[in-house]
């Protein structure tokens, strides 16, 4: 749900913060520039879309990139392909989080050779790229390594434009439901489970709503202010999806949420806004029994319990809450994903940084350092509920296992514009400025206006 369950992502598991989300960057955590420039050279810090060391014969692939130097998975994945690959060398091109997809645009345009390997942020950035002719179709490439990508929880073929698939994610990112163990003791009730409907957590979440004020107050469930949190369920039967231009079919949802906030079983959206207030804090408070939010939080709450850093020290996580009739493990989410600029010249190397990356290998390396992998591989998942810090009941272990993943961004030109207005509203209903059925109205003609635009 990032779009707004996207990775805030991802990193699963462990920030991943599946949120988040859901969700990677350029890198994790610090690592300088490693190249080594030819002795004739002047030092770059710029990009060189081919760069080689007329000793060594070392060949330098481009990655454009974010948050490098926070970013760990990435970082990780960089040594281990260099480790397996003598004469290569990745050379990080940073280009900020804030503004990347303008930045990597700017980058290249006029069919600019500079950059080799493209960390894709977003979907919406995504279709532009694609449009642009910047990314290289990776369907020949897939074909000629055996590279299965029913290994990728349905992420792929949602990610197809035009039949044809240009990206792969090296992350995901989904939303599971935390809960607070401590809590479901001292209440008598007993955890939630795998396989939980939304009309069970919604009486779930009011069984574990107490009456008291201050900090002994416990509400039974928690929504942080993204619009993903709320209208993410609605997509989970895949009969729908944001770009539709008709959203009747997220009522329900806002009808259960606005009645949970209005009895008191969640906190106000106002205040939360007003506040700023972070959902990581309200859990790690024991401030309420369960929390659905991207898989990237369970490294967020592994990193702060090592640290002594969080109240809630005995927490779970089981698989998020669905519609009746929609198959347990069904979630959303994203992932950060990797392409190829069409424009560079050592094709053939990033295509294989591509398959190590989201491959096996890359896979492994990524779960070491606390995120969910986007392939999703057993071995890797054993990596991450291994960790002493990963709550050790086997319904934790499970939850992590999807069946079917949405997107929380459909792929559409117009995702961008059609974000913008579904938040609006959201936002006008949430805080109570209109109805339920005046705000979807407004988004099914704010929406609709959008996507009859030429």
């Amino acid at each position: 749900m990032k779009s707004t369950w996207t990775k805030k992502a991802l990193g699963l598991f462990l920030t991943i913060s599946l949120a988040g989300t859901l969700l990677a960057g350029c890198g994790s955590e610090p690592q300088k520039n490693n190249v080594e420039e030819p002795q004739e050279k002047s030092k770059q810090e710029t990009v060189s879309a081919e760069t080689k060391d007329t000793n060594a014969e070392e060949v330098v692939l481009n990655l454009a990139c974010w948050d490098y130097e926070s970013s760990s998975d990435v970082q990780a994945i960089v040594k281990g392909f260099e480790e397996a690959n003598p004469g290569v060398k990745i050379n990080p091109v940073d280009l900020g989080s804030a503004d990347y997809t303008t930045m990597l645009t700017t980058q290249l345009s006029g069919g600019s050779s500079d950059i080799d390997i493209i960390n894709v942020k977003d979907m919406p950035g995504y279709v532009r790229m694609v449009d642009a002719g910047f990314l290289e179709p990776l369907d020949d490439f897939i074909a000629s390594e055996g590279i299965d990508t029913t290994m990728y929880g349905g992420i792929p073929e949602q990610t197809l434009i035009d039949g044809k698939q240009y990206t792969l994610p090296w992350v995901r990112s989904y939303y599971i439901l935390f809960y607070n163990k401590d809590l479901f003791d001292q209440a008598g009730t007993a955890y939630p489970s795998n396989d939980l409907t939304m009309e069970e957590y919604d009486a779930l979440a009011r069984k574990m709503t107490n009456d008291k004020v201050g900090q002994d107050k416990v509400y039974g469930t928690h929504y942080h202010v993204w619009r993903g949190c709320v209208t993410g369920f609605s997509i989970l039967d895949g009969k729908h999806d944001y770009a539709s231009g008709n959203y009747e079919y997220m009522k329900p949802f806002y009808e259960m949420v606005m009645k949970e906030q209005e009895d008191g079983i969640c906190m106000d959206y106002s205040s939360l806004k007003t506040s700023q207030t972070h959902y990581s804090g309200v859990f790690q408070n024991n401030q309420c029994a369960m929390l659905p939010i991207g898989s990237w939080f369970v490294a967020t709450m592994m990193g702060k319990v090592k640290a002594g850093e969080s109240e809630c020290t005995n927490w779970g996580i089981v698989k998020l809450p669905h519609p009746e009739g929609v198959e347990a493990g069904t979630t959303v989410g994203s992932g950060s994903f990797v392409s190829v600029n069409a424009a560079s010249k050592n094709k053939e190397l990033a295509l294989k940084y591509v398959a190590f990356a989201t491959g096996k290998e890359g896979a492994l390396i990524t779960a070491n350092t606390g995120f969910l992998p986007g392939m999703d591989l057993p071995e890797a998942l054993t990596v991450i509920t291994s960790n002493e810090y990963f709550p050790q009941d086997e319904n934790s272990k499970e939850a992590l296992k999807t069946a079917t993943v949405y997107l929380d961004a459909p792929i559409n030109k117009k995702t961008g514009e059609i974000d913008i207005a579904l938040n609006t509203q959201h936002d006008n209903i949430m805080s109570g400025n209109v109805t339920i059925d005046e705000g979807i109205q407004a988004m099914n003609e704010e929406v609709g206006k959008i996507l009859n635009e030429n």
